[in-house]
């Protein structure tokens, strides 16, 4: 006589069908930011149409509007996912750094390089740029998400080295615009300018932003020298 069968727990007589279409479910929402941000910089804000979202990620545009009911939140959602979520871990680094501001600086423009100017996130900015007079709303969406935030990390930066007495007194909001300058024009020339640049002179982003910190670090450095020696 054959042993009794064991008992089915309720996963064994769910199909595997089903299995798939619940971790299909459960993937949805990053598949659908992936598309949004690849159509988002291939077209533009304006260009891009939530129909196309869905079936880049391959659902209806019913699916789409379950997590985000309009092209707008869902482009907040791509801008909190790849560029303003990371604010939270920038500002954490920041605390717990433990080298000089001259080192802290490099670090910071290196970071921001390395995950966000050369990942697909990084036509979000040309973006803006391109369309914030159409969509005020998303101007100010992304100057309160992304701009203002990133605005008062570098100030605090730039503070610690004055405080430190590592750098001279400078004017601050100015200082800023003279840090953020060199990552905009790696975006634009990455998105727009590389296309107007002679095959024979490329422009490497890592050998750039090393060089435009030295050009910016001497003049922010501390002077032995007194004023009237200058």
């Amino acid at each position: 006589m054959a042993p009794p069968a064991p008992p089915h727990s309720p996963t064994d007589a769910l199909p595997p069908v089903r299995q798939r279409r619940t971790r299909r479910k459960e993937a949805r929402p990053g598949e659908l930011l992936e598309a949004a941000l690849s159509l988002f910089v291939e077209k533009g804000f304006a260009a891009t149409r939530v129909e196309e979202v869905a079936a880049r990620a391959g659902v209806s545009k019913g699916t789409l509007f379950l997590y985000f009911p309009s092209k707008e939140e869902l482009f907040k959602a791509v801008v909190r996912e790849t560029i303003a979520g990371r604010f939270a871990e920038w500002n954490e680094e920041f605390e717990r750094f433990g080298g000089d501001s001259v080192e802290l600086v490099r670090y910071c423009m290196n970071s921001w390089w390395e995950r966000v100017g050369q990942t697909q996130a990084s036509g979000i900015t040309k973006l803006v740029m391109s369309e914030a007079g159409m969509f005020p709303e998303i101007a100010a969406f992304y100057q309160q998400e992304v701009i203002r935030p990133g605005h008062d990390l570098i100030r605090r930066i730039l503070q610690r080295g004055i405080d430190r007495g590592e750098f001279r007194s400078m004017h601050l909001d100015y200082a800023v615009y003279s840090l953020i300058a060199p990552m905009i024009f790696l975006l634009m020339w990455k998105h727009s300018m590389s296309a107007c640049t002679p095959s024979s002179a490329p422009i490497d982003p890592v050998s750039f932003i090393d060089t435009q910190v030295d050009l910016l670090l001497s003049g922010m450095l501390v002077r032995s020298d007194p004023p009237s020696a200058r």
